[in-house]
Order: structure tokens, then C-alpha cells, then sequence
């Protein structure tokens, strides 16, 4: 392993831990708007695999950024779908016509005593 490999694995060691312990921090009621926000804005994803693809020279390295940009691809539309059915909970609803309550039935006259309680 080369050290430029080992300062590479080290610094997305480094990198995971920090970003495990700012998302821990978060508290549950931001989580989804901050993440489906980032995941949109995970755009540049898209971009990146564009332009490995333009330096891809053998099947593998074009297998690769396809799959890479569709991943990314997905990512940036879950975040879009994400972010539209949150922003939908904040929507006001049309409100629904409330129904007339039942009418109280008429007491029958038959069943009405002459002190005029029920028999």
C-alpha cells in the first residue's frame, strides 16, 4: 500500500467519523429537510461521474460511471421526491363540507304517558 493510498484511507476514515457524530448531533425533527436537502443538492455527484466517464478508456471504467451516475442520479431525484412529500405535510387541505348533524326524532305522541314521561 502506497502512502499517498494509506493518507487517502485515512482522511475518508476521518471523514466518516466526523460526519457520523454532526448527523448524531442533529436532533430527529431536522433530520429529514436537512437530508433530503442534501441529498438534492448532491447534484455534483452527477457532474463528477460525467467527467470520469470522458476519461474512462476500458468496459470496466465505463461500467463503473454508469453505475456511479445512476446511483447519483437517484439520490439527487429521492431527494427531490423526499423534500416535495415533506413540504406537502405544511400544505392547508381544502377544507371537507362538515355534514348536517341528524335531526332529534320527534317523540311519538303514542309513547309519551300523560304525566309526560316515556312508558
Amino acid at each position: 500500500m502506497t502512502s499517498e493510498m494509506l493518507s487517502n484511507l485515512g482522511l475518508f476514515v476521518l471523514a466518516v467519523l466526523v460526519g457520523f457524530e454532526v448527523i448524531s448531533k442533529i436532533p430527529a425533527t431536522l433530520h429529514t429537510p436537512m437530508m433530503s436537502g442534501a441529498n438534492a443538492i448532491h447534484g455534483v455527484v452527477v457532474v463528477g461521474a460525467v467527467i470520469v466517464a470522458g476519461l474512462a478508456d476500458n468496459p470496466f471504467a465505463y461500467v463503473l460511471t454508469f453505475v456511479a451516475a445512476a446511483f447519483a442520479a437517484m439520490n439527487v431525484v429521492g431527494g427531490y421526491v423526499v423534500t416535495d412529500r415533506m413540504l406537502g405535510m405544511f400544505k392547508a387541505h381544502p377544507s371537507r363540507p362538515v355534514p348536517a348533524a341528524d335531526p332529534v326524532p320527534a317523540a311519538d305522541p303514542a309513547s309519551v304517558s300523560s304525566a309526560g314521561g316515556a312508558r
